[in-house]
């Protein structure tokens, strides 16, 4: 059995909970939803995961493996559900770490405002975490659109959770704007079923 320390909101435990479906593993893991923040973590989430970083995965068979990347390659080898194809490896890890750095910045935006009192709040600080979402947006529609065709891989999956998160937390930047073709491609891959069963309510 399987235990996934996650939260609904988290984009990253999200791509872990979307693997889990897209690799038939879902109904073998227990799903253990926990509130952590960098100043309050999980004791749980801390014991599995020492950085107290969400997802960490307990497993039976050793110790708990984080993060979400070596989490999904774990589950995609456990069932060889081809996540990851070795014709496209090295594009797919690369649009896997581009979504994650647009994940990464958009949670830095948020903890921003969310954690820290208002008269300490770093605008320039929160712009600057933007820009990087901003030249990723760039890039991914001038050049990444056409690896996201085709039979679905990690780098779709955490694109689309990525992109799910900047709806979450950052609509009023409307990244959807200048970007048709991502914006195209991103309204379609949110009706996959395991997306629909994974977004935060």
């Amino acid at each position: 059995m399987l235990t996934l320390y996650s939260s609904d909101a988290s984009p990253f435990a999200r791509m872990v909970r979307v693997c889990l479906h897209e690799t038939g593993l879902g109904a073998k893991t227990e799903i253990r939803n926990v509130k952590s923040t960098p100043m309050e973590p999980d004791t749980g989430l801390a014991a599995a995961n020492p950085i107290g970083k969400l997802p960490a995965l307990a497993r039976d068979e050793g110790p708990a493996i984080y993060d979400s990347r070596v989490i999904c390659r774990y589950l995609d080898a456990r069932c060889g559900a081809g996540l990851y194809p070795e014709s496209r490896l090295w594009e797919v890890l690369t649009l896997e770490a581009l979504a994650h750095g647009i994940a990464e910045a958009a949670l830095a935006m948020t903890y921003e405002v969310r954690l820290r009192p208002e008269d300490k709040v770093h605008e320039p600080w929160r712009e600057a975490q933007w820009a990087k979402i901003a030249r990723a947006l760039d890039a991914l529609e001038e050049r990444w659109t056409s690896l996201l065709k085709g039979r679905v891989t990690m780098a779709q999956v955490a694109l689309g959770c990525a992109l799910g998160y900047l709806d979450l937390r950052l609509a009023d930047r409307d990244w959807r704007a200048g970007h048709p073709q991502l914006a195209e491609w991103q309204s379609a891959f949110a009706q996959r079923p395991s997306m629909t069963e994974t977004a935060p309510a």
